[in-house]
């Protein structure tokens, strides 16, 4: 009897593991070719696709499920190459540095990551925290809790009173010091010491703050705020660790610096030149635009109130020209990476950048592979993600129109799988 009961528990496992999904879309894009394809159905199993076959294959199991996306366009898992997953923009973001403990930014990190998720986005990179974000990243992919597949640096790399000092803003007696341990450099040993603590506390890339910032609590947002062997420093030891690293930058000597200096991704880019522009194809630099992020700066700086008074004037300089730069980045053909800077508008809110990449001129098509497969390359996950491929990890999101024809609908996902788990099914 024991035995039996241990063969029907084997066979019920083999079952479960074996069951597949198939999904019937009714359009897929094909983000490798850049073409929209008609009535395919997409099988996975184990977290997996399988297969991509023509028509509306009927599954050949009872046990298979099948769920409808005739009426839909289904693509890869979308990926944000800047978010913040920590935080959310509030009028007390700037007193909650102080009153907030690290399991009260936990819990919000946590919903802020179910989110992003069920917004269609099933992997992201988070450009700086406190270290939660290591902690919920190895939660999410440990199954303790739901929310995309995050890449994070942890801390970000800052200089004295730059953007990204933890310690701005303060009165003098809580300011002290900060030095690598807590992500703060001033010369070439503290830069690779900083470098080496996010690789000890757990980062998989290095985010630098190469010029001020809007929101932090400084009168510049755009100075040059590290020296080009400062960042040639951390880009080498970056290297060495296997990370790339990422740039914070609105101002323009600040990009040449960090492009000269070994960077991979430009975020913002908001005063770029066109020598920079050339300077990035010439490094192979990729420009993350996060036109959302400046759209959303410049309408609250003119809430009173919401801002301290010091960042406003930097917020309606700097937030109204990203579009802009980016266009003409586009256009001299700039490498584009798609990435939003969530948390400075409300997460979920990720697929408006989308339609702002559209406004600037980038078609539609590319602005879906600026957020599939070329960010899934930045990534190293190129033979993963990015791409409904046989073999690839089962990422795959649903609109209800085809994007190419009305780019709003990525503001509505209505479908979410992330590695063969469901998490959303709002079909209409």
């Amino acid at each position: 009897m024991k035995k039996s009961l241990q063969i029907l528990i084997l066979l019920l496992s083999v079952s479960v593991t074996g069951q597949s999904t198939y999904l019937h879309c009714g359009k897929l894009i094909d983000t490798k070719t850049g073409k929209v394809l008609t009535e395919k159905t997409i099988i996975v199993s184990d977290g997996r696709i399988t297969s991509v076959e023509n028509g509306y294959v009927q599954p050949k199991s009872e046990q298979d499920e099948v769920v409808d996306l005739k009426m839909k366009t289904a693509m890869p898992g979308l990926i944000d190459l800047h978010v913040h997953i920590e935080s959310e923009t509030n009028p007390k973001a700037y007193l909650e540095t102080y009153t907030l403990n690290e399991a009260d930014k936990a819990f919000k990190a946590a919903h802020y990551a179910i989110v992003t998720l069920m917004s269609g986005f099933t992997t992201v990179r988070d450009l700086g925290g406190t270290g939660v974000n290591v902690a919920l990243r190895n939660a999410i992919a440990a199954g303790t809790v739901d929310g995309p597949r995050i890449f994070t640096a942890e801390k970000a790399l800052a200089t004295t009173g730059g953007h990204a000092d933890p310690t701005n803003g303060s009165k003098r007696v809580l300011m002290g010091d900060p030095g690598p341990k807590e992500g703060v450099v001033n010369g070439v040993d503290d830069a690779r010491k900083a470098v080496r603590q996010r690789y000890k506390n757990g980062a998989d890339l290095i985010k630098i703050t190469a010029t001020g910032g809007v929101l932090s609590m400084a009168k510049s947002g755009q100075n040059p705020q590290f020296t080009l062997e400062e960042i040639k420093a951390i880009c080498e030891t970056a290297k060495d660790y296997g990370f790339h690293v990422a740039a914070h930058a609105h101002g323009d000597e600040g990009m040449q610096r960090a492009i000269k200096g070994g960077v991979k991704t430009i975020e913002h880019g908001t005063l770029m030149s066109d020598e920079t522009m050339e300077l990035m194809k010439q490094y192979d630099v990729y420009l993350v635009p996060t036109i959302t992020a400046g759209k959303s700066v410049s309408e609250k700086a003119k809430i009173p109130g919401y801002y301290p008074e010091v960042i406003v004037p930097k917020a309606l300089d700097i937030g109204p020209k990203i579009q802009d730069t980016f266009g003409s980045a586009y256009k001299k053909g700039v490498g584009i990476a798609f990435g939003t800077d969530a948390a400075v508008f409300t997460h979920g809110e990720n697929g408006k950048e989308f339609g702002y990449m559209v406004e600037a001129g980038m078609p539609a098509m590319e602005t879906i592979q600026s957020a599939t497969i070329t960010n899934a390359m930045l990534l190293k996950m190129e033979q993963e993600l990015g791409q409904i491929k046989e073999g690839f990890i089962a990422d795959i999101v649903a609109v209800n129109e085809d994007p190419t024809q009305n780019i709003s609908t990525m503001e509505n996902v209505v479908f979410v799988m992330k590695a063969g788990k469901i998490h959303k099914n709002a079909i209409e």
